[in-house]
């Protein structure tokens, strides 16, 4: 749990920068900024495809992600969590889904929870107690979050929040992790992310589509799933 706990600091030292200087950049800035950052998680994403080993394995956990959030309603569930902790700490004006802070909540969660960073190293947290890859993470998610902080507000800090639950949860689950998640198993999880993270890129920072993409999540379990399922003929 060491590596999460410097994680969850830094991202929340690097909220608190981007909150205190972030008024003083000027709204073009900040929509430059944004845009950035939607271009960098598109490619991010993009590059984590391209691990995968075979594609309909990706197309599948996609489908199978869609159709369990859809009917399970996480997207709903996530910007309900965002409008609670906004009414409960948040003094804005705007309100709703469609608010900056439910925004930055959504878009930091998802953006710091998916990735192969975040699995490996709590695995190797929980098992060994070797935090050296999520120290590498916490210093990604820790400039990440000024940028968004800057730009989006206080709801980026509570997406600590995410990431204590999915992190700690892995950590504290590493040992029956190890010796079930196989390194295909681990590609095709990581394949899944990233077309999540492209979605998230286009959906809610570049804004060219709204995409549902907290729906996709459960693609993140179907995928090691479906290539058990298929090692077994």
């Amino acid at each position: 749990m060491t590596g999460t706990i410097i994680n969850i600091a830094t991202i929340l030292l690097g909220g608190v920068i981007g909150l205190i200087f972030g008024s003083r950049i000027p709204e073009r800035f900040k929509g430059t900024v944004i845009a950035s950052m939607g271009l960098f998680t598109a490619a991010m994403g993009l590059q984590m495809f391209f691990k995968s080993e075979n594609q309909l394995i990706v197309l599948g956990a996609l489908i199978i992600g869609a159709l369990l959030g859809e009917w399970w309603k996480l997207e709903d569930r996530l910007q309900a969590l965002g409008q609670t902790l906004e009414q409960r700490f948040s003094q804005d004006a705007e309100k709703g889904s469609g608010s900056n802070f439910v925004r930055g909540f959504m878009v930091a969660s998802l953006l710091f929870c998916i990735g192969p960073m975040a699995i490996l190293g709590s695995i190797q947290d929980g098992l060994t107690g070797d935090y050296k890859l999520l120290a590498v993470k916490s210093t990604l998610d820790g400039f990440a979050s000024i940028a968004f902080a800057s730009t989006l507000g206080v709801g980026v800090l509570f997406s600590s929040i995410m990431v204590l639950v999915y992190q700690g949860g892995i950590s504290l689950l590493a040992g029956q992790l190890s010796s079930i998640v196989t390194d295909p198993m681990m590609n095709e999880m990581t394949a899944t992310g990233g077309v999540i993270l492209l979605g998230l890129g286009i959906s809610n920072l570049l804004e060219i589509k709204k995409i549902r993409v907290g729906n996709l999540l459960p693609g993140l379990v179907a995928a090691p799933l479906i290539v058990w399922i298929l090692s077994l003929f």
